[in-house]
């Protein structure tokens, strides 16, 4: 019996699709991806209704949906990032149930636990077979890895596979296996791989960002971390971007040489793993077209699962073995929690991803972001929403100096020894009020839009509704 379905309408006829399902989808695409909204579509044709969306990532690309939100065919996500109008739609309570967000690994773990049960997986492939072997490597809308597409593939009830490059079988350098896959639809385009790239995957040249970066570099340098079989992941932004580079040059200097690198791969860490600063890279999403290619090409680059990335439940993962990681932050408080999910006025921009995750797994977790970002402080009291506790970040570092979470007094010996500008949170926090004043409390609703579970599954903290005016 072939696999091959006309349309994705019938590909979810066939697949038994009716009310209040949970379908999931996977981000490898980001904001390049088609085939959510095609998949939202169809089931609106369908006059299907009460459809929780299990999307490991929704981006501004999304937006169509929110009509589908509206009008009672979606009434629930679940998801680890939600940006743009997504996130101003969810906080603006247009989602008749509360959201939930989980980090890259806690999804994977509940997925397997059966706490997510997804009844059909719509992945996206940019290279399938008729039967369902499928990479994210070859052809015209390669996004590389699709590691975040895994788990839902192996637990799905049932998976449909819609690319836009059909390839005689078989594919033999697949991601995905056939005895996954039921069904396999071929569209003319499932996304434009462009949108992988944002106007963040770039290295910042302001100079405030540099000195950020030269700071966290440094602050790594003399963390006594730094050595051969070295691990370390960064995020995306300019700075931390940056801070990869200066990283590389003392690497290089120092003639230290690391084992992995992991993360959502850039072109800036596979031009670390081919200067020899390191001898992989673990990769669960690439993050711009030079990643894609490279892991295409050079067999030290390795894509992985979500699961085997950052889910607790696993036997091991590799997140539980990085040295360390440089990440961003929306607002930080003075106990070191820090805020990833929502911007200054309270309106959801973003997730924990993998922030959490890794910052409870890797032995030095530093936040890396301007003192002052839109003339508002970065320090606050208590921040808005509580993406990552306070008790798994090591170190704040700001272009006016860095603050060490008082629960590492080895680290904060390390860097005053260095001479590195060594401060208390609290007093960044009153030089960034001297110069921008102090933010007025935010008012927000009295209806939960939003529950943030951590890694482990509790509640970490509740977003509330924020209307825009």
């Amino acid at each position: 019996m072939s696999k091959l379905t006309a349309s994705i309408k019938d590909a979810l006829v066939s697949a038994g699709v009716r009310d209040g399902m949970t379908l999931s989808f996977h981000h490898h695409l980001r904001n390049g991806d088609a085939v959510l909204v095609m998949t939202v579509t169809a089931l609106r044709e369908l006059g299907i209704r009460d459809i929780t969306l299990s999307a490991s990532a929704l981006f501004q690309v999304h937006a169509p949906i929110i009509a589908a939100m509206e009008d009672g065919t979606i009434t629930g996500i679940e998801t680890g990032y939600a940006g743009g109008d997504m996130g101003a739609a969810i906080s603006a309570g247009k989602l008749q149930r509360k959201a939930v967000f989980r980090s890259h690994g806690h999804r994977p773990a509940d997925i397997e636990g059966g706490k997510i049960h997804i009844d059909i997986a719509v992945i996206a492939a940019p290279t399938s077979d008729p039967e369902g072997n499928c990479s994210g490597k070859y052809g015209r809308s390669a996004c590389g890895s699709l590691g975040y597409a895994m788990p839902d593939a192996q637990f799905a009830d049932r998976v449909i596979v819609v690319t836009d490059n059909l390839v005689d079988y078989p594919l033999v350098d697949f991601s995905i296996p056939e005895t996954q896959v039921d069904y396999v639809v071929t569209v003319d385009s499932i996304g434009d791989p462009r949108g992988i790239v944002s106007s963040t995957t770039r290295i910042t040249r302001d100079p405030v960002g540099l000195r950020i970066a030269k700071y966290a570099a440094d602050s790594i340098l003399h963390s006594g971390l730094l050595k051969d079989g070295f691990s370390f992941q960064t995020g995306a932004g300019g700075a931390t971007l940056a801070a990869a580079m200066y990283l590389k040059e003392i690497m290089l200097k120092k003639e230290v040489h690391g084992s992995f690198c992991m993360g959502g791969i850039t072109g800036y860490l596979v031009d670390m793993l081919e200067s020899g600063c390191f001898e992989s890279l673990m990769d669960v999403q690439c993050f711009d077209l030079t990643a894609v290619e490279s892991l295409r090409k050079n067999p030290g680059h390795r894509e992985v699962s979500a699961t085997q990335y950052a889910s607790p439940t696993a036997k091991s993962c590799i997140a539980d073995r990085l040295d360390a990681v440089i990440l961003g932050a929306t607002e930080i408080d003075t106990d070191f929690n820090v805020n990833v999910h929502t911007d200054s006025r309270g309106v959801i921009m973003g997730g924990s991803g993998g922030h959490s995750d890794v910052a409870a797994g890797a032995k030095l977790t530093i936040i890396a972001a301007p003192l002052i970002r839109a003339r508002l402080p970065l320090i606050v009291d208590r921040v808005n929403c509580i993406s990552t506790p306070g008790s798994t970040v090591d170190l704040l570092v700001t272009q006016y100096g860095m603050a060490v979470n008082p629960l590492n007094r080895e680290l904060e010996q390390r860097l005053r020894d260095a001479k590195l500008p060594v401060v208390d949170i609290r007093e960044l926090q009153a030089r960034a009020e001297n110069l921008s004043g102090r933010p007025q409390p935010l008012i927000m609703g009295d209806r939960v839009v939003a529950d943030v579970l951590y890694r482990d599954g509790s509640l970490l903290d509740q977003i509330r509704m924020k209307e825009l005016l």
